[in-house]
């Protein structure tokens, strides 16, 4: 007889960005290079103010660098760097900190991202992290010089084809990632079931609008645009189908939708389930609202080969077309076909900083 299965499912555990991994192995490696120190574990600041310990699984000197590694752990989230082993060879500068792809790092060939072509693909809030933490040891060695920080993930090079990364034109390996250096368990019933559940609790304490976003940029931005209570605050993610579909049943007062133009772009042709393996961005429709909008033919057939979706957006806003608004509000008619037409809805639009894209409500 097979045992009986709980009622409620365990919850699913959290884990670790390569880019909080990295940070870790900085810690580590200065820690040698600068106090003689070989730790065990270190502790890392999070970017939201939460500390970590990561346990090192290599340490040591050779050469003029030191070698730190751990391994990542992504918790229940099906990550293909879960287990991977991160590792960081830090050597000492005159003055300034400089990072650099080692072995399973890319390199950025294409334009669009956050980073410029020719720089490794290590994420602007890893670098920070990294930065911040090797200067404050720096101050606490009473060390005034700089460091070479080399990133890298052990058979980088092969998972990176399970990923985004070639059609991006992120070559030779993974991208060191993070926002938060968390990663939340990525797990559709699990996910979908904390969607209704937020609604559900907000809805039962009197919560009239709620603010519904595909991540914590867009978090962010609602919440400061509306001074929202954390109760109020909807994590969709990638799940915006099972959001209206909820609000359908349960209806609110008001919800705002937040999103990062791309994902947006998906929902606006049609698309209720966002990620990136069960969804693509429409480059050929985008050029056609852009063309709508008065872009003219050379804007076009670029729109139509675009590598990302932020290209798009930057080209469109140099010559004055509005593709936000007409983004927000291809987005604003999918999404009211799923609502009950009392309910007050709005789309809003914002970049990867987190800033102002699109606004449509009716």
């Amino acid at each position: 007889m097979w045992p009986e299965s709980a009622e409620t499912p365990p919850k699913l555990r959290s884990g670790l960005t390569t880019g909080c991994c990295a940070t870790a192995c900085c810690v580590a490696a200065a820690e040698l290079l600068l106090a003689k120190q070989t730790p065990q574990r270190v502790f890392v600041s999070l970017p939201r103010g939460q500390e970590v310990s990561l346990e090192l699984d290599q340490l040591y000197a050779e050469g003029d660098f030191v070698h730190a590694a751990t391994i990542k752990d992504a918790g229940d989230d099906p990550d293909v760097t879960h287990g991977a082993r991160v590792f960081v060879r830090l050597s000492l500068l005159p003055e300034g900190i400089h990072f650099a792809a080692g072995e399973g790092v890319g390199m950025v060939t294409r334009s669009g991202l956050l980073l410029a072509v020719g720089e490794p693909a290590i994420n602007p809030v890893p670098r920070k992290m990294m930065t911040e933490h090797l200067q404050r040891l720096a101050q606490q060695h009473h060390y005034d010089g700089g460091f070479q920080v080399t990133v890298g993930v052990e058979n980088g090079q092969a998972l990176a084809l399970k990923t985004m990364n070639p059609r991006l034109g992120i070559l030779g390996g993974l991208s060191i990632l993070g926002t938060t250096g968390i990663v939340r368990p990525y797990s559709c019933s699990a996910y979908i079931a904390s969607i209704r559940q937020g609604i559900d609790v907000a809805r039962s304490n009197g919560q009239s609008h709620l603010a519904a976003s595909t991540g914590s940029s867009s978090e962010a931005f609602i919440r400061d645009r509306y001074q929202l209570p954390e109760m109020a605050l909807i994590e969709m993610g990638d799940f915006v189908g099972a959001l209206l579909k909820h609000l359908k049943k349960n209806s609110v007062q008001k919800i705002s939708i937040c999103g990062g133009f791309g994902k947006l772009t998906k929902l606006a042709c049609g698309h209720l389930d966002l990620h990136s393996t069960r969804s693509q961005i429409d480059f050929v429709q985008l050029a056609k609202w852009a063309q709508e909008l008065g872009a003219e033919g050379e804007l076009v057939e670029k729109i139509r080969s675009a590598n990302t979706s932020a290209e798009v957006l930057r080209w469109c806003q140099a010559t004055g077309i509005d593709l936000g608004l007409k983004v927000c509000q291809e987005a604003h008619g999918v999404a009211r076909r799923q609502l009950l037409v009392e309910t007050a809805l709005e789309i809003w639009a914002v970049d990867r900083l987190g800033g102002f894209v699109g606004c449509f409500e009716k």
